[in-house]
């Protein structure tokens, strides 16, 4: 059985390796680990295809370190403990531990590795596509180094493109290598892999931009709706919006959509976003964005993005005064300062003589003007403020 292409053409050797050169480059973090054999424990933390697995293949050979690959998402403790007590025998040469999306270990997972990292029986390399400061234990994150990875430039994934049609014997024009570098978002796996699905559908010895067009219009985008790409999203979303650019708002919105992104998630964040943002400038965008969720729960995907879009322009284009949610904010900053301190007995609830003797609403006035009912210690404090003044 022939290995897929992004197999046959892994470089194994730092010199065929491409992007990273923030790590790799002559004064990178990992080119003076390599020049010093120095090798800690790390974890590579990027996107999908930006040479995680390989680099880590490329540092065990290029210390001839002892090199266990395995999965976090099969591999359980009984994995590791081989891992280990080979480790523990096979003293004449370091042991590397590659762990692949270590994220998918649990916390009692992790805590097993933590004895054997710190003592340098084995060095783990871990990778991922999440943040390790949400999903890495706070004791494991210490002991390793963390190297951010980054997608790959496009003139990168040009070059590996043109080594991987020398494997192939085949021609590749160069619109066709513009277009596969330009829709793999970075991504070296998924570049040779629409190479690679090209060449097989059509057979031929010349690749075209036509065909490359035809088969990646049926590749779906990245998107994990539990991780960064995620939060990123959202977070572009709803910063367009607020900086009233209607046209970034309606393109990460479309991200989302074409992503599969749970409607009600975005619906809701329009809820807060009508409250938090525009507040008092249009009070009718919470009106707004309620009906957009009501629609989107009623209609459903695909015409429910239509609401979406259309709940979108409203609010992006609505004037913006965060003025009720910073007075809230500064009330709740009172509330964790002081805690509860007493209401004044005009305004407490008077169900008994009793109470009432007690001068419970006593001196309340329904419509007062002019006069603070705040507790006594925070008399005359202001909170809310419009256009930056008291009201």
């Amino acid at each position: 059985m022939i290995p897929p292409l992004a197999e046959r053409i892994r470089p194994k050797r730092i010199e065929e390796f491409y992007g990273q050169r923030h790590l790799l480059g002559e004064d990178g973090a990992i080119s003076l680990m390599l020049r010093s054999r120095n090798i800690p424990s790390m974890i590579f933390w990027g996107p999908p295809g930006s040479g995680k697995t390989t680099l880590a293949r490329i540092i065990a050979s290029q210390i001839d370190a002892y090199f266990f690959e395995m999965s976090a998402v099969s591999a359980g403790k009984s994995d590791i403990r081989k891992v280990v007590e080979s480790a523990k025998r096979l003293k004449d040469r370091k042991t590397i531990l590659f762990l692949d999306e270590i994220h998918r270990f649990n916390k009692a997972q992790q805590d097993y590795l933590l004895p054997y990292v710190e003592n340098g029986t084995i060095i783990l390399i871990g990778a991922t596509t999440e943040n390790p400061s949400f999903e890495i234990i706070p004791p494991l994150l210490s002991r390793v180094q963390v190297f951010i990875f980054k997608p790959l430039e496009k003139e990168e994934i040009r070059e590996i493109l043109l080594r991987a049609k020398d494997i192939l014997g085949i021609e590749i024009k160069e619109d066709a290598i513009d277009l596969i570098a330009g829709i793999s978002n970075g991504d070296a796996r998924q570049a040779l892999s629409i190479l690679e699905m090209v060449y097989e559908y059509y057979g031929k010895r010349q690749i075209t931009k036509e065909m490359v067009n035809a088969i990646a219009s049926t590749r779906p985008i990245r998107y994990d709706q539990r991780g960064d790409e995620h939060y990123e999203t959202i977070s572009a979303y709803i910063k367009s919006m607020r900086a009233g650019d209607v046209d970034a708002a309606l393109y990460y919105l479309a991200r989302m959509v074409e992503a599969g992104e749970d409607p009600k998630f975005i619906a809701r964040r329009m809820i807060i976003f009508a409250s938090e943002d525009i507040g008092m400038a249009q009070p009718t965008a919470l009106v707004v964005a309620n009906e957009v969720f009501k629609a989107v729960e009623v209609v459903g995907y695909p015409e429910c993005a239509i609401n979406l879009a259309h709940g979108t322009v409203y609010l992006t284009l609505a004037k913006k005064d965060r003025s009720a949610y910073d007075a809230y904010k500064k009330a709740l900053e009172d509330v964790k300062r002081y805690g509860n301190l007493p209401i004044p007995l005009e305004l407490r609830n008077a169900p008994t003589q009793f109470l009432k003797e007690l001068g419970y609403v006593k001196g309340y006035e329904k419509y007062p003007k002019g006069k603070s009912l705040l507790p006594e210690k925070l008399k005359g404090r202001r909170y809310y403020r419009k256009d930056g003044k008291d009201i």
